[in-house]
């Protein structure tokens, strides 16, 4: 299982978190990245922990101001990108050209999607892989495995009907190690969650207990 943390833009220290990430997933051999706003991607790259840009603009070097440059947050130490996460959502021509962005700059895509039907879609993208996140419980205290399970199995069925190379993650909720065990028994190969850790007052700890069950 991939466990990827989203500090979005929450008042946490992204040292902190990033360090214990670290730690944590060099303890238990879990593939564990975090991911934090672009300002902090070279400081939390340099910890050692995997780390992912929360977006990148679909577009290459050029008069693009105010964009996120794909080739930039890698050279940052970016080895991953977010996109279309519901917080940040775009159009579908924008995400295709944001995935192919990412590629010419080396970095592992992860497009995130409300509903299985979203799933398929952005699978026929070909990322890396795909998250299922019903922006309802993202944030909450009840995880999509336990509130919703079809949505996590269905997801998983729409992206492996489209490429079965792409990976499945699910997200929304998830902040325990019971949580993960959930989600990787109902076919995902991931997660991602962000209050979970990036609000917790102890990450390492908050991090222990999601590896607790692998």
């Amino acid at each position: 299982m991939f466990i990827l943390v989203n500090l979005k833009a929450y008042p946490c220290d992204p040292i902190e978190v990033a360090t214990a990430a670290r730690d944590v997933a060099e303890d238990a051999g879990v593939r564990i990245a975090v991911s934090p706003q672009a300002a902090h991607i070279e400081s939390v790259a340099d910890t050692g922990v995997e780390t992912w840009a929360q977006h990148v603009s679909p577009n290459g070097y050029g008069s693009f101001t105010g964009s996120t440059l794909a080739e930039a947050v890698a050279e940052a130490g970016a080895e991953g990108t977010l996109l279309n996460h519901s917080e940040n959502r775009r159009k579908l021509a924008d995400i295709d050209e944001s995935v192919r962005a990412a590629e010419r700059a080396g970095l592992e895509t992860c497009v995130c999607a409300n509903n299985p039907d979203q799933i398929a879609a952005a699978a026929a993208l070909q990322p890396d892989s795909v998250a299922v996140e019903p922006p309802e419980l993202i944030g909450g205290d009840v995880s999509v495995a336990t509130a919703d399970p079809d949505i996590v199995t269905d997801a998983v069925a729409a992206a492996g009907g489209v490429d079965e190379d792409v990976d499945v993650y699910c997200g929304a909720g998830i902040s325990t190690g019971d949580d993960v065990v959930t989600a990787e028994e109902l076919g995902a190969s991931g997660i991602l969650l962000a209050s979970g850790v990036a609000k917790a007052d102890d990450p390492r700890a908050a991090l222990e207990d999601l590896v607790s069950g692998l």
